[in-house]
């Protein structure tokens, strides 16, 4: 969403106030500014440039911890601008606190808490803004922040858990990578120069090794520039719809590492879905927002098909099992919720469970991909190695 910055006088006369907002278009921030009852004197998109952030966004952490304190001073009656001033104040992050000092401006206008914050799409969610505006239309605006921290935590929690999953077959892959590089490059053509001298024949597997690396020495750019444009050209084919359902379809059917995201994509869906749920949000708008949080556009799907059979008078339940994407488990545990009433908290005891399952699940990922990685990097690596010495094998025989 792109920045603007404006200049505007107050309607009754007065000093003219700048300031940033993010917002689609120039109609819309002429629009937000007559609401405030302002007089826009001049409106620009600022200039993105090349600018070099050394702080960052506000990071999941900052946010918990503002919505914890934000919950704690609303819970002991604080009035809602004076929180914001306190909460300002007391943020460390910069971008955080321009978000807070803008939403506090936007209340003071007479805005409601949710709407001020939807207008920080970067660093207060869909999900956030619509539970906040669950919380103050039904009073509960303190049980809903400490609902919300207590959410953000646990997401967080699960994203470190897939990350750190993933860290340890890229450091191998990446090393593994070097090694041969440095092999080609630098180590095989010293044996080459001493084979030539020697005039030995070659076995076929040094012939092949030799052959690799005077390629790579020659055509190492192309190598390079091969592999950083096949990884563009993925990016770019994964934006596309029938890319990111081809290409998450695939991961989610690999071995072990399937199993993982099938899991952490249920214990997303369900975490985010209880939460709106309890928290007064229509089950509709819930299951878009959860739908867009999904991370899979498998999922994505299966959850829009689920709301479409919802939004028609059916259950949950049917259209989830009909996708064949979530365990029997779940979609029956669900469909129990429903016929009891009680889906919001059946939806958080699956969450429960499948975050348990998260982590049992990167044990195994890690357990199988440690001898595997060690395993493959030998055969790489020894094969070479051993490549290189069948010639001095051969001549020492032959002196013998």
């Amino acid at each position: 969403m792109p920045t603007f910055t404006y200049s505007a006088r107050p309607a009754g006369g007065g000093d003219i106030r700048n300031g940033e907002i993010e917002l689609t278009s120039k109609e819309e921030v002429a629009a937000y500014l007559h609401r405030q009852k302002l007089i826009p004197l001049a409106i620009r998109e600022k200039d993105k440039g090349l600018t070099l952030s050394l702080t960052g966004g506000p990071k999941t952490r900052d946010i918990v911890i503002f919505t914890r304190q934000f919950a704690t001073m609303i819970n002991a009656g604080l009035p809602l601008v004076q929180c914001l001033e306190i909460l300002a104040e007391q943020t460390d992050n910069p971008g955080l606190r321009k978000a807070i000092e803008e939403v506090l401006y936007d209340v003071e206008s007479g805005n409601t808490l949710a709407d001020s914050l939807g207008r920080h799409p970067k660093v207060f969610t869909r999900l956030y803004v619509n539970m906040v505006a669950a919380g103050e239309a039904g009073g509960i605006l303190d049980t809903i922040l400490l609902r919300l921290a207590t959410f953000l935590e646990k997401s967080d929690a699960l994203a470190r858990k897939i990350k750190g999953a993933m860290i340890y077959p890229g450091v191998i892959l990446l090393v593994a990578t070097a090694a041969v590089a440095i092999l080609l490059i630098f180590v095989i053509p010293t044996f080459q120069g001493m084979f030539a001298s020697a005039g030995v024949p070659l076995p076929l597997p040094t012939q092949i090794v030799i052959a690799l690396s005077a390629f790579l020495q020659v055509w190492w750019w192309a190598v390079l520039v091969g592999i950083i444009a096949a990884g563009l050209g993925l990016r770019q084919f994964y934006r596309t719809d029938q890319g990111e359902l081809l290409i998450d379809g695939m991961l989610l059917r690999l071995p072990i590492l399937g199993d993982l995201l099938r899991k952490a994509a249920v214990a997303r869906f369900t975490r985010t879905l209880g939460t709106l749920v309890s928290s007064g949000v229509s089950i509709l708008e819930g299951l878009e927002i959860t739908a867009r949080t999904a991370g899979n556009r498998v999922i994505h799907d299966a959850v829009m098909g689920s709301r479409s059979s919802i939004a028609g008078g059916e259950t949950i339940s049917a259209p989830l099992k009909e996708s064949a994407v979530f365990p029997p488990m779940v979609v029956q545990m669900i469909n129990v919720g429903e016929q009891t009433g009680g889906l919001d908290e059946m939806l958080d005891k699956i969450a429960d469970f499948y975050d348990e399952e998260v982590d049992a699940a990167v044990s195994a990922l890690l357990s199988a991909m440690e001898p595997v990685m060690i395993v493959v990097l030998g055969v790489v690596v020894g094969g070479m190695i051993v490549a290189m010495y069948l010639p001095i094998f051969d001549m020492i025989s032959a002196v013998g």
